[in-house]
């Protein structure tokens, strides 16, 4: 996993082991819930720190780092 803010349908369809037509799905659904939130999002991506969020129930850097042992 890289460490940039936004991730890609073609990662998250890597993370999550779906199609990318999923993934793109899951992008889409995940922007539109930060749209509604009023934040600026950009289609294709999203961020990372909300993906993982959203999937994993992190919500810090440190909760990662404490999950991989």
């Amino acid at each position: 996993m890289q460490n940039n803010m936004l991730i890609g349908a073609t990662e998250i369809a890597q993370e999550l082991d779906v199609s990318k037509a999923f993934a793109y799905k899951v992008v889409r659904e995940l922007n539109e819930e930060l749209k509604k939130r009023g934040y600026i999002v950009i289609a294709g991506k999203v961020s990372r720190r909300f993906f993982e969020e959203k999937f994993y129930g992190y919500h810090s850097r440190e909760e990662v780092k404490d999950a991989d042992g």
